[in-house]
């Protein structure tokens, strides 16, 4: 009785862990990609694997897929690719945002000293000039959401949170 308990209790942690994703999505964007997940897991155990993709790109007609670009997809997942997994990588792809880490890592160029800021004034002139140009206005509207203080320094480790997690400002 106790272990069925516990099972229950662990189960119900797992599923609240993974409903953010599915926070992310409509009701009918969630139905499309279990359609998609379905045609993709091509002998319908639940997990995309790789005889999954090769099937699925043999039936789009490219028949010749290497392996390492099927385990290359596979890996993105981490794990085994399952409903939930698959949903993951879909929402991080159309949000066009990156994991967490990824981007504390880029912001650690901009902080030799590892002190978790850059100065807003630097990091202003650097995407205004460098790469993907961007304008004054989309400067602007970047800072409107980072947490700078009265020294003007971005808190590039909350700003990542925001980046990713969202602001609580704007979901009230």
């Amino acid at each position: 009785m106790a272990s069925k308990k516990a099972g229950n209790k662990r189960q119900r942690g797992a599923q609240k862990s993974c409903s953010n994703v599915f926070s992310m999505f409509e009701q009918c964007q969630i139905q499309e990609f279990k359609e998609a997940f379905g045609c993709i897991d091509q002998d319908r155990d639940g997990v995309i694997k790789k005889q999954d993709l090769r099937e699925t790109y043999g039936q789009l007609g490219k028949l010749n897929v290497k392996d390492e670009e099927l385990d290359e997809m596979l890996n993105e997942g981490k794990g085994p690719i399952n409903f939930t997994v698959f949903l993951t990588l879909f929402g991080e792809k159309l949000n066009g945002t990156d994991p967490e880490d990824t981007i504390l890592a880029a912001f650690k160029l901009f902080d030799p000293n590892g002190t978790g800021f850059v100065n807003k004034d630097e990091f202003k002139r650097l995407l205004m000039n460098q790469a993907d140009k961007f304008t004054a206005e989309e400067v602007d509207q970047a800072f409107s959401v980072a947490p700078i203080d009265v020294a003007g320094n971005i808190d590039y480790k909350s700003l990542c949170y925001i980046i990713t997690h969202g602001d609580e400002k704007e979901e009230s």
